[in-house]
């Protein structure tokens, strides 16, 4: 459940108590009128009726400027919910306006981010070169890849360009960091190009896709659903934080064969996990609020959503075709 804290106009209360039955509040409580003619309104819903009553209290306060909307998660309740229909309706669905909190804030291209990044790449690295796994797992859970990922994704299904433009260039950011910082460690390190860890990161098979498929959809999930974003996390980073550190260490080795490998998975990585994401989002209605935002976000997704399809076919037929091309090694 979420309890909505709604400071309006006094006159507005007899339009927000509706609002209020309307979507079956469990609570509903009303403080004193302020000096400056304002009140403020505690309204306790199910999850399932958050995000139509945030459309409707939108809808008839928008008017006001100094209206606020406040939403504060509950964490339990006392007494539980006497019935299973009662459970089912208390499962943790995210609103939209909460979502976008969450998003926006990790697209930042900040000093937080870079470091995030750089402090990753190398440990990242050292596990590559090293064949420790559990220095790779490390660096996964220290990379901020999720945030920008998951941003471009609802940012699509929204049709918010400013979410997408400021999430895809942090995106592009951080994958640019980690295989400029991996080329410079591959230039200096004289290491020898034979750890079963960052060979793997050199091929790419219609395995890595259903993986990275994998990625893109839990990370969306965990969006939506309000469930714990470090796991995913950890799964967007296996997408594409040890392929661009691959890249980088290849490169700076002078093996452009294997680089065009890393390269290729990073590529297919980065389409399937943004391909997932988006699909889920559809799948799970997420979408603008007024109707002319609806039309705009859903010609956004129809064109992204054939321009990833496409890039994908390709991706794979590349990765058919790439063997025959190279030939026996």
């Amino acid at each position: 459940m979420k309890l909505i804290e709604v400071i309006a106009k006094s006159s507005s209360e007899n339009t927000i108590t509706a609002i209020a039955e309307k979507f079956k509040a469990r609570d509903y409580r009303t403080g004193r009128e302020g000096e400056d003619g304002r009140q403020a309104i505690r309204i306790l819903l199910t999850d399932e009726n958050v995000q139509p009553a945030l459309d409707a209290l939108q809808t008839v306060l928008g008017a006001q400027s100094t209206a606020r909307i406040i939403v504060f998660p509950i964490d339990a309740t006392l007494p539980q919910p006497s019935s299973e229909k009662e459970k089912d309706q208390d499962k943790a669905i995210s609103s939209r306006e909460s979502m976008y909190a969450n998003v926006d804030k990790n697209t930042h291209l900040d000093s937080n981010f870079i470091i995030l990044v750089i402090l990753s790449t190398l440990v990242a690295a050292i596990g590559l070169v090293k064949n420790n796994v559990a220095v790779v797992i490390g660096a996964m859970v220290i990379a901020p890849l999720l945030g920008p990922n998951l941003a471009f994704g609802l940012g699509t299904a929204l049709g918010d360009m400013h979410l997408m433009k400021k999430s895809l260039k942090t995106l592009l950011a951080g994958i640019f960091i980690a295989i400029f910082l991996a080329y410079i460690i591959g230039l200096l390190w004289p290491f020898a190009l034979n750890s079963p860890e960052l060979m793997a990161r050199t091929e790419v098979g219609l395995d890595s896709l259903a993986l990275a498929l994998a990625s893109g959809a839990a990370a969306a999930l965990s969006l939506t659903s309000g469930l714990p974003s470090v796991l995913v996390g950890v799964m967007v980073a296996v997408a594409l934080l040890p392929p661009a550190a691959a890249l980088g260490l290849t490169l700076g080795h002078g093996r452009i064969d294997l680089a065009m490998g890393a390269g290729l998975l990073l590529v297919a990585n980065i389409v399937c996990v943004n391909l997932s994401a988006k699909l889920l989002f559809l799948f799970k209605g997420i979408q603008p609020r007024s109707w002319a935002e609806k039309a705009k976000a859903k010609r956004a997704m129809s064109i992204y959503l054939v321009v990833w399809a496409i890039t994908l076919a390709l991706v794979v037929l590349t990765i058919i075709a790439r063997p025959h091309i190279e030939g026996p090694l």
